[in-house]
């Protein structure tokens, strides 16, 4: 009688099988593992919290007569020209270079289909974004690749980045396969040579030094353009105090379930604090200065996938929330039809993670002109903008049925949760009960 010996084995927790491997290709290797995507671990997110929809003692919406408003205005203190989103809901920094030129002209028209805004990322702004972009945002990173004072002046907001959630403290990565004779002159890089940005601005050290890059950026622009800050989610509380003291129309706090073209793995799975508590705690500090849901607005971002993280995270105090990956997601990465190609690149649809090799198959994080054709930035454009629409009806739906007639009425009292972490980090009860975490007994 044959006896399956698998059966008894028992695997380790510790030391899984994508750990083990990962210890036998570092000894092969001898370098630290670079991947795109981001966290891939389990971490407290919006799924541990749920909504608590209207009965008896609340009075919900009827969504075929009602009306649930999703605007938001970013920028209205300083900026002569702030920002009219039709839904709280922009697309995140991605550079020209990370993406392809289709990619980013495809997030520009599906962007402008929603009404909401797109970003540059490193590297400067692409005539194709900005061609395409009812509304775009530019950033402005330490590595100050592609800086163009007139193309601040065509942007409609700036973003000064100070980290991003995937890699807060670390700069950015572009391997030498990717830098193409576009992205070499725009960025005035060699050809084929890996480039890695700088982590900190070269003309600051610290918040004072913020304020005066802020009023300098507002003096070339007119004062006509909103300036944003951005961070990663760590210390959220004081850096949010000290980005709105530096002046920010707008802070962005990036929660570490962000995504990254690029970089290191041990960045992205154990560097930061998951968005869950990074939102609470940023809202928080603009309550503490008087300014939520006033003059200064909150965006968050950091695994935002469907619109009940959209609606959640408003509940919490974000006023707009920003996605990345799952934007290129909408675009078509990572989709079933190219398994075969996937195959051949040693992975699978839902796995694809090497962003940073410029061999997508997708069409999309690559520079490579003949897969850059396989992506019709009209379809993909039109693509987004479907995603966009069911986000926003998504959060719609759930706040109607919370008795909301606009998403920024969301609130924490609307929420439960259904872990005691959860409900420590997001400061909600723990759900069936009046408790939460640190907060009595």
């Amino acid at each position: 009688m044959s006896h399956d010996r698998s059966a008894h084995l028992r695997p380790s927790a510790l030391f899984d099988a994508a750990t083990i491997h990962e210890i036998q290709r570092a000894a092969s290797e001898g370098l630290y593992k670079i991947r795109g995507f981001g966290a891939k671990r389990a971490l407290p997110h919006f799924d541990d919290l749920v909504f608590l929809g209207a009965s008896v003692s609340r009075y919900p919406l009827e969504g075929y007569r009602e009306r649930c408003g999703t605007d938001v205005v970013l920028g209205e203190h300083h900026a002569a020209k702030p920002l009219h989103l039709q839904i709280p809901i922009t697309i995140a920094g991605m550079s020209f270079g990370s993406l392809s030129a289709n990619a980013k002209e495809a997030l520009g028209r599906g962007a402008s289909a929603a009404g909401t805004s797109t970003t540059t990322g490193d590297g400067g702004m692409t005539a194709e974004e900005r061609g395409h972009s009812q509304l775009l945002v530019y950033q402005l990173l330490p590595s100050r690749y592609g800086m163009n004072p007139d193309d601040l002046r065509k942007a409609d907001a700036i973003e000064v980045v100070v980290g991003q959630g995937a890699k807060p403290g670390g700069g950015g990565m572009l391997l030498g396969q990717k830098i193409s004779d576009r992205v070499a002159e725009m960025r005035s890089l060699p050809h084929d040579v890996d480039q890695r940005s700088a982590c900190r601005h070269p003309d600051w050290t610290g918040p004072d030094d913020l304020e005066i890059k802020i009023q300098e950026l507002r003096e070339i622009t007119g004062w006509e353009k909103p300036v944003y800050v951005k961070v990663g989610a760590t210390r959220t509380y004081y850096d949010t105090l000290l980005a709105v003291k530096a002046g920010a129309d707008v802070v962005v706090v990036d929660g570490m379930q962000g995504g990254t073209g690029a970089t290191q793995e041990c960045f992205i799975e154990h560097v930061g604090i998951p968005t869950l508590p990074a939102v609470r705690l940023a809202a928080e500090a603009l309550r503490e200065l008087g300014l939520h849901r006033g003059a200064v607005k909150l965006i968050v971002s950091g695994g935002i996938r469907n619109g009940a993280d959209v609606a959640k995270a408003i509940a919490l105090g974000a006023d707009a929330v920003s996605i990345g990956t799952a934007a290129l997601i909408a675009l078509g990465d990572n989709r079933p039809d190219l398994a075969e190609d996937y195959a051949k690149l040693g992975t699978a649809p839902g796995f694809y993670e090497d962003w940073h090799l410029g061999n997508d198959p997708a069409g999309i994080t690559t520079q490579d002109p003949e897969l850059e054709r396989r992506l019709d930035p009209v379809a993909g454009g039109e693509r987004l903008a479907n995603y966009l629409r069911v986000l926003t009806l998504e959060a719609q739906t759930l706040a109607r049925a919370c008795g909301k007639s606009h998403l920024h009425n969301l609130e924490p009292e609307d929420l439960a949760a259904l872990t005691v972490e959860a409900a420590a980090m997001a400061k909600v009860p723990l759900a069936g009960t009046d408790w939460i975490p640190g907060q009595g007994y």
